[in-house]
């Protein structure tokens, strides 16, 4: 049971709004009292402010969205909120109820419509609702009429077959019903088998829809299987089309005497990759040597796939549909076919490689005094793992050494630099798995990230960077060509607010003060809380806080890396945006004008769905190894820290490993508890016992449900 949220006028006094947020904040008062009417001054007072300029603001903008219809003016200024009685079309949010919100462009709120009125409308789907009002809601509601645009037409999900039909219980949380199949659309579906069914029919007057097998993924519970399901469920692929793999084996690899003539030859200088122990596409390689200045030219190497991945093949089309490489816990769905990503690509040592670099001159202070950018010839002397480049750090011994230690002189430098200009540090624990050969989880460990890790992640930023400055750079008054850009927008101040007020519960003081920066306040709290047990929630939940980096045409900077210009150029192997930014830098680089920003504003968003695709496919992968292995512990007890609270149970992160189960809200029988969403807690209503998040609790294992892959847990007293 959820508190009601109250509009707390209090929040706004004397504060200072972009018209944005004042039209947001003004179409939240007036919609929650749609019977009454206001003049500017009221509003004013309701939201608490006082200043003249934004008492100005507030008319100019009740003007406007009496323009736009969504008020009404009853008198000479006085406005009253204005239903509408008509058709939108938008999208469908499912909430955990049942029921829904169309969010559309065509309405400033969200319309409510109740499980009864959706029809058959699920997560994602674009509908057309008719919208009215109801007396006992405050807000909108509509009534779904029509399904213009499914999200997904395939499920994947678990078979229960009876003698000559059967139904797919769907692994998806938004799909509430199963799936019935007909004997002729079964193929050879057993009972049990895990299988991917498309949805053929579907009508209102029907509770179930129809479907038929698109694909069997292999029996529940198979390893296997299971990674299949997980990729199917995020419609990504499990393979490459038919002959893809045959075209790119005839792809020519010879190094022509033309592409020598034509490229910047650094076969003579030292050059080496640095990669993870069970890496096979090395897509970056740095070299080094001293010049005679005593200063230090540095190139940043990138696997050329630009020169062998032609705009519009049949592999370019591929790899732009994957968008890019997908890790699994066990395997690595690549974006390109393996010949590419594991061979002709890949920067493997002792063979002549084409690439695209970035070459620096630098001096002992880590300071860029000249760059250039363009296709290159290396030939690697040296593969370090992680581990290997680390020795050499920390003995100042072995292979290269004095190369390796230099770059991670300049590499610290420059990292610190990015700090003390505000860049935030977030190097999150990462969870991983022993394997045997049929992929069973035998133990979990976490992945060590040190200065070999940070001495290459330095040079690939700086080379990101670099790039993007070069295209994005331009002298006052010029404009830039279109380019592609890594951007991070800065945090919404009010979600920073309650992660610090949160965090005082820890007894972590990280309140702002006056012309410190937030990302200064982060770096403080994250380095206070290395090493202690609540270090993961509150690492998540500062992450949470933070947009989402995204690819974008229109460069707003990287707030999280304190950077005006980045972008990603370091890894077309396993990432399509780098391959459009090389073919660009290529183009520019050659005297092309600015290409189509529309279409690579697309490319963009189509780039970023698929990176949170796969991200989420990843960490599915890894649940559900986590629930694998603890299945064997039923019964054993752990301690934890509530990692989150909702209306439906408590979120618990186990200390010693890191993995997450939940203790559902009906099994809190000895109180009626009410979620209380502002505060994150649980509080009993007779008792007054209160679960909040970052408590520690004793948890024993109750169930664990792999297909699911739902860990449930008990508090043990």
């Amino acid at each position: 049971m959820k508190k009601k949220k109250q509009f707390k006028s209090k929040q706004f006094k004397n504060k200072t709004y972009n018209k944005n947020k004042l039209t947001q904040l003004i179409i939240e008062y007036i919609s929650t009292h749609p019977t009454k009417t206001f003049n500017y001054k009221q509003i004013a007072s309701k939201l608490g402010i006082s200043d003249d300029g934004n008492r100005q603001l507030i008319t100019t903008v009740l003007y406007e969205l009496k323009a736009a219809g969504h008020l009404d003016e009853l008198h000479t200024g006085k406005f009253q909120y204005k239903y509408k009685s008509a058709h939108i079309e938008g999208r469908v949010d499912v909430t955990s109820q049942g029921s829904a919100y169309i969010v559309s462009d065509n309405v400033l709120e969200d319309v409510y419509v109740s499980r009864d009125n959706l029809k058959t409308a699920l997560q994602g789907d674009v509908v057309k609702v008719f919208v009215f009002a109801r007396k006992r809601r405050k807000k909108p509601e509509g009534e779904v009429v029509e399904i213009l645009k499914r999200a997904r037409e395939t499920f994947v999900g678990t078979i229960q077959k009876t003698s000559n039909y059967a139904f797919l219980v769907a692994d998806n949380k938004n799909m509430p019903f199963d799936i019935f199949i007909p004997a002729g659309n079964l193929k050879d579906a057993k009972q049990g088998h895990r299988a991917v069914v498309r949805i053929t029919e579907w009508s209102n007057r029907a509770k179930n829809p129809v479907g038929e097998i698109v694909e069997i993924l292999g029996m529940a519970g198979e390893h296997n299987a299971e990674m299949h399901a997980i990729l199917a469920e995020f419609e990504l692929p499990l393979s490459f089309p038919k002959g893809l793999e045959d075209e790119a084996a005839k792809i020519p690899t010879e190094i022509t005497p033309f592409e020598l003539k034509n490229r910047r030859d650094f076969r003579g200088i030292t050059t080496f990759t640095i990669d993870p122990e069970d890496a096979k596409d090395f897509d970056d390689a740095l070299s080094i040597q001293k010049l005679e200045t005593g200063n230090w030219e540095i190139g940043v190497h990138i696997a050329d796939v630009s020169h062998y991945v032609q705009p519009k093949s049949n592999i370019d089309n591929e790899a732009f549909d994957r968008g890019t490489s997908i890790y699994l816990v066990d395997r690595v769905v690549p974006m390109l076919p393996e010949k590419l990503s594991n061979f002709v690509c890949s920067l493997r040592p002792n063979e002549d490689k084409l690439c695209y670099s970035a070459v620096f001159e630098m001096n002992d202070k880590a300071q860029v005094l000249n760059e250039w950018f363009g296709r290159t010839i290396i030939n690697s002397d040296r593969r370090f793992t992680y581990a290997e480049a680390q020795s050499i750090i920390d003995t100042k011994e072995g292979d290269l050494s004095e190369e390796v230690l230099k770059l991670n002189e300049l590499a610290q430098i420059m990292r610190q630099a990015r700090f003390n200009a505000g860049a935030i540090s977030f190097d999150r624990i990462e969870v991983k798995f022993d394997l045997d050969e049929k992929g069973k989880p035998l133990g979990v460990f976490f992945k060590v990230h040190g200065e070999s890790n940070e001495l290459i992640e330095e040079f690939m930023l700086l080379a990101n960077r670099k790039v993007a400055e070069k295209i994005g750079k331009v002298k006052q008054g010029g404009k830039a060509k279109t380019f592609v850009y890594r951007i991070h927008d800065k945090p919404d101040m009010e979600k920073l607010n309650n992660f610090f007020n949160f965090i005082r519960r820890f007894g972590y003081n990280a309140k702002q003060a006056k012309g410190a920066s937030s990302s200064n306040v982060i770096n403080n709290l994250l380095d206070q809380v290395q090493g202690k047990k609540e270090q993961n929630l509150i690492e998540t939940l500062a992450v949470r806080s933070m947009a989402k980096a995204v690819y974008s045409t229109k460069n707003i900077g990287h707030y999280g890396l304190a950077f005006s210009h980045y972008s990603h150029f370091t890894s077309p192997i396993r990432r399509y945006p780098d391959l459009m930014v090389h073919r660009l830098l290529d183009d520019y680089l050659n005297g092309a004008d600015s290409r189509d920003a529309e279409q690579y504003e697309s490319n963009c968003k189509h780039a970023s769905n698929m990176e949170q695709r796969a991200s989420m496919a990843e960490r599915a992968s890894i649940k559900y190894k986590q629930v694998e292995f603890m299945q064997d512990k039923i019964g054993q007890e752990f301690e934890g820290i509530i990692s989150g609270v909702t209306d439906w149970g408590l979120y618990v992160e186990i200390t010693e490993n890191k993995v997450e189960g939940m203790i559902p809200l009906r099994d809190l029988d000895d109180d009626f508890y009410i979620f209380d969403e502002e505060d994150y807690c649980l509080t009993g209503r007779e008792h007054g016992k209160v679960y909040q998040l970052g408590d520690e609790v004793r948890i024993k294992i109750a169930r664990a449900n792999l297909v699911k892959k739902q860990l449930d847990l008990s508090l043990v007293e």
